[in-house]
């Protein structure tokens, strides 16, 4: 059961760490392929083929000047998908508990009977460097689950909104209404019923998917002890601060400037929650966004958020 590994790193020093230890941890390191597009300057390591044997390597280098935020470079990575079993968009400073790969697949096994489809996704627990080794600074071991970030409320001009994990004492998958872009396994079916759409920037990003995904008919499952751990960029990770697309030093060479993308971004975001044609990046016809609004608490027509969407807990959810 191969494993597509989509990874989007942008002038990353962690890169080599987070392959390295995917292939150490992994059950079926032969199994794994890796699609990474590195958005780093020229000069700077690359990872080879030899060393992240047994596993296979598609690579794409982008000089950041030319990069067009997270999204685009996250749909250039799906884009070397070569038909595995299984997809995994994950970050590229990351680190994993001991056969990964085997707890996600029976992990998804497990939620997929009877729906069109599924996918695992959160906002991981954290790591940090400690004297250059990575030490766990897990939150919980049992789920985190998506909720609006207390305090949100929309913004008059755009729908974006902010989302934060919060652990919740349950051992089996729950059901959620929220994705993690940067920790999402599902069927190798996604690639083709959900291309990344590249026009979107980064904010609205994980909205935007989640809508597509309900409407579809697809659900979101959170699980107990993700084995998966994020390197949050702040002043604990043990580490300088990696640099962002957004960052000045890149920004103001460029002809679009990242304001430009976040713009047109949050445009498209509005667009999509609201049902204009957008393709094979559009909502789908399985369920709608009035029935995602009484799932979530979110409801983008009227604007407004219940009570629920800051409260994590076991949502019932009809497969579509």
């Amino acid at each position: 059961m191969n494993i597509f590994v989509s990874i989007a790193s942008y002038c990353d020093p962690v890169l080599g760490f987070t392959l390295a230890r995917a292939l150490a941890t992994a059950r079926w390191p032969e199994r794994l392929h890796f699609g990474i597009v590195d958005q780093s300057p020229a000069g700077s390591p690359e990872p080879k083929p030899a060393e992240l044997a047994p596993a296979r390597l598609s690579y794409v280098r982008v000089d950041p000047l030319y990069a067009r935020g997270p999204c685009w470079a996250r749909a250039l990575a799906m884009s070397l998908y070569d038909g595995e079993p299984w997809f995994f968009q994950i970050d590229s400073h990351m680190d994993f508990d001991p056969h990964w790969d085997a707890t996600l697949i029976d992990h998804a096994k497990s939620v997929l009977p009877g729906r069109r489809g599924a996918v695992l996704s959160s906002y991981p627990n954290s790591f940090v460097f400690q004297e250059n080794r990575p030490v766990r600074r897990p939150a919980t071991d049992k789920i985190l689950a998506h909720v609006v970030k207390p305090g949100s409320v929309f913004d008059p001009d755009h729908p974006v909104l902010s989302f934060e994990a919060h652990p919740l004492d349950r051992d089996q998958p729950v059901a959620g209404f929220h994705v993690g872009a940067g920790c999402l396994f599902a069927p190798g079916a996604f690639v083709q019923t959900f291309p990344y759409d590249p026009w979107f920037y980064f904010h609205g990003e994980e909205q935007a998917l989640a809508a597509r995904l309900f409407t579809h008919g697809w659900d979101i499952f959170h699980i107990p002890g993700l084995p998966v751990y994020h390197l949050y960029n702040n002043a604990d990770s043990g580490l300088p601060p990696r640099p962002l697309h957004w960052d000045p030093a890149h920004d103001t060479q460029r002809q679009s400037t990242w304001w430009t993308l976040e713009q047109r971004s949050r445009a498209r975001l509005a667009d999509l929650v609201a049902g204009l044609p957008m393709g094979v990046y559009g909502l789908g016809p399985a369920r709608s966004m009035a029935q995602y609004a009484a799932v979530s608490g979110i409801d983008y027509a009227a604007r407004t958020l219940a009570p629920s969407a800051f409260v994590p807990q076991e949502r019932q959810l009809q497969p579509g």
